[in-house]
């Protein structure tokens, strides 16, 4: 006997994708090689030279600074001994001229030099020295700048009479210079006699001619 099956069939679901094949081990390997591979030579080729550079300048910075080191040394206290030169070749060249127009004793010209040096002193008795801190007339500036003067002449006119003669940049050099004569044990009498603002022929810049007198304590 023929059975007819009148049970409706589940019919599969509609718009299900066939299953694909499934991805080979095989070709997992491959990738995974080849991704290794790309990463092997990005290293080697890119980022060793690199990583060899930086080194390299790394070395040659430190090798360039220990040289400034030793150098930096080497110069060591040079500032102040190009000061010091300084100054003496502005003592120097101011008591040449001295020299040039009068023989004038050694002691006259040791205190001029240190009168002509910056931060130098003349030399004082101990009440002169007290004098300049507390008399408001025979207190120095001590940040005055002795370059500012330059000397022309002195001249030994007799029984210990001198005169001196020279240029600055402003009046208030003459002042402390004056000041610095007053108070040194090796003048006496000190006292600026004339003054005259002139302009040099040539570049025009005025500046001051000035005469000093006095006596000298041989």
């Amino acid at each position: 006997m023929i059975k007819i099956n009148l049970l409706p069939q589940k019919r599969a679901k509609r718009g299900r994708a066939p299953a694909g094949p499934s991805e080979s081990p095989r070709d997992f390997a491959i990738g995974c090689a080849a991704l290794g591979a790309m990463i092997a030579i990005l290293f080697f080729a890119v980022d060793q030279p690199k990583r060899a550079h930086l080194r390299e300048l790394g070395d040659s910075n430190a090798a360039l600074q220990q040289e400034i080191n030793a150098k930096n040394q080497q110069l060591q206290g040079y500032a102040e001994l190009k000061k010091a030169a300084d100054e003496k070749d502005v003592r120097v060249s101011s008591i040449n001229r001295l020299l040039a127009a009068k023989v004038v004793p050694a002691n006259v010209l040791h205190e001029l030099g240190e009168i002509l040096t910056m931060n130098h002193l003349p030399t004082m008795t101990e009440e002169m020295a007290k004098r300049t801190t507390s008399d408001p007339n025979r207190a120095f500036d001590f940040a005055w700048d002795p370059a500012h003067v330059w000397l022309l002449g002195f001249i030994d006119k007799g029984d210990g009479k001198f005169q001196l003669d020279g240029a600055a940049q402003a009046e208030v050099d003459v002042t402390q210079l004056s000041k610095r004569l007053q108070a040194s044990v090796y003048f006496q009498q000190v006292a600026p006699s004339t003054e005259e603002r002139v302009a040099d022929r040539e570049s025009g810049v005025e500046y001051f001619k000035f005469t000093i007198t006095g006596r000298v304590a041989y």
